[in-house]
């Protein structure tokens, strides 16, 4: 009776556990790509709603995105965002302005508009796939205007 293991029988588990390592560590790194590319644009798509709610309810825009929106304030506040007056740029991958969300404000006519706009994706995967997960085809709206009724 033997009690211990040869040397081909360990080798052949490391290399069972190689093969096994080489197939899981892509899988779970795409999976976090997926999480972070989900999250920032469920975060895009809730700012534009809740400014668009912010302009419903108040009949107006405000400069502040912060004050408009909990899901931009949150973006900003963890880094993925860069937000101005009239504007958040997100950051995905490597790309410093994958999305630009927007307010193009006309005081002469009254008219407030809401876009969402990609920039240059390059060849970055994860702003590929931020951009494709944000839906931009509801945009421009329109927040205040003639055409919009309280």
């Amino acid at each position: 009776m033997r009690s211990a293991f040869t040397m081909i029988e360990l080798v052949f588990v490391i290399i069972i556990l190689g093969i096994l390592a080489t197939v899981v560590i892509p899988r779970m790194a795409a999976t976090k790509g997926d999480a972070v590319t989900a999250k920032l644009a469920q975060n895009i798509m809730m700012g534009a709603s809740e400014i668009a709610s912010y302009a419903m309810s108040k009949s107006n825009v405000d400069n502040n995105f912060t004050l408009m929106s909990n899901a931009m304030f949150s973006m900003q506040k963890n880094g993925d965002a860069v937000l101005s007056s009239n504007r958040a740029t997100i950051k995905a991958g490597k790309v410093n302005d994958c999305v630009i969300v927007s307010i193009d404000r006309n005081d002469t006519t009254g008219v407030d508009t809401l876009n969402v706009s990609f920039s240059d994706a390059g060849s970055d995967k994860l702003c590929i796939s931020l951009q494709a997960a944000v839906d931009a085809n509801r945009y421009p709206m329109k927040l205040r205007g003639s055409n919009v009724t309280y």
